[in-house]
């Protein structure tokens, strides 16, 4: 399974951008994907999950601003991120859980000027 992720770039603080990320490979139904992001100098840490019924998860810090969504049939994922931040500053990844194993993208950088 190979994910490929898109859509980062450089914003404006309250601006928008919409990340994608495609799987390609043996994907099975029932997995989860998601996004998770990895600030200069910090941890990695979860921002948004959906099961493959819909069903999401968001990190408290980006509850309200940010939307996850997903098209089973063309095997990807989205963030719909608004009211960006300059904290939302980092670099982006895509993942999918399918049955016991955990995928990654590449990653895509997203920086939010103030």
């Amino acid at each position: 399974v190979q994910l490929q992720a898109s859509g980062g770039g450089l914003v404006q603080a309250g601006g928008s951008l919409r990340l994608s990320c495609t799987a390609s490979g043996r994907v099975f139904a029932g997995n989860i994907m998601g996004w998770y992001r990895q600030a200069p100098g910090k941890q990695r840490e979860l921002v948004a999950t959906i099961t493959y019924g819909g069903s999401s998860e968001y990190a408290d810090n980006v509850k309200g601003r940010f939307t996850i969504s997903r098209d089973n049939a063309k095997k990807s994922v989205y963030l719909q991120m608004d009211s960006l931040k300059p904290e939302d500053t980092a670099v982006y990844y895509c993942y999918a859980r399918i049955l016991r194993d955990t995928y990654w993208g590449q990653g895509t950088h997203v920086t939010v000027s103030s």
